[in-house]
């Protein structure tokens, strides 16, 4: 009864941003999946490009070599929240792209001008698309490639915070190494010229760092509803 009435709200567009290690994904999927909306990570997607070029022996530290190659990839996003998957060239690739070789590269391949306009042509083709509404979670999502989103919200949370829940996620990982490089990540992704890391003007922060992952749900679920009933 819960989803058919979520399936007849009014349609919502939902920007959740912030940087790793915040609950993005967990609070994105929890959400999009109790009130019947599409889901989309987009970092999936830039973890998808670099996989391909790495792949295809593309230099990284080449700007040019990978702008050129931008175009060639086809990146295929499922929206279902309860079963996420994504494609390239028809390869299932959502175990590949989350290996420390990609995270180590993503930065440096998303930052190109060239892969940022493609991929955000690609997510707001998916946006559009999505019928009941929709969760898209990333980076510049608010800011850049949905800035007329229905509702936007910037996810925080302490460095300890973070570097923990990523630990936790990559099993025997050092929490103080995982800290530092979530904190490079971070620079490099607000310090880069295109589309960077930033919390739009009119986004709602929650800060996740004392909260339970359910309590981010919650808290997200809440201002859904209520941008709905203000629709």
């Amino acid at each position: 009864m819960e989803n058919g009435a979520a399936r007849t709200a009014p349609a919502v567009i939902v920007a959740i941003d912030g940087p790793s290690g915040t609950g993005k994904s967990s609070t994105s999927k929890a959400v999009a999946a109790q009130l019947g909306l599409s889901y989309l990570d987009t970092g999936a997607q830039y973890r998808a490009i670099t996989w391909w070029m790495v792949s295809n022996g593309i230099d990284i530290d080449d700007a040019s070599a990978i702008a050129a190659a931008a175009g060639k990839p086809d990146i295929v996003s499922g929206t279902d929240p309860t079963a996420p998957s994504i494609t390239v060239d028809g390869t299932d690739v959502a175990g590949p792209i989350r290996t420390q070789e990609v995270t180590s590269k993503v930065s440096a391949v998303s930052a190109v001008p060239e892969v940022r306009a493609r991929i955000t042509e690609l997510q707001r083709s998916i946006a559009a698309g999505a019928e009941n509404g929709i969760v898209v979670e990333g980076r510049d999502i608010g800011t850049t490639v949905l800035p007329d989103a229905d509702l936007k919200i910037f996810l925080t949370a302490s460095p300890e915070a973070r570097a923990a829940r990523r630990s936790g996620e990559l099993k025997g990982v050092d929490v103080h190494a995982t800290r530092e490089a979530l904190l490079k990540r971070d620079a490099a992704d607000s310090s880069r010229k295109t589309s960077p890391l930033a919390k739009a003007d009119d986004a709602v922060e929650v800060d996740t760092s004392d909260l339970t992952l359910q309590q981010v749900i919650e808290c997200v679920v809440t201002l859904v509803e209520e941008k709905r009933a203000g629709k």
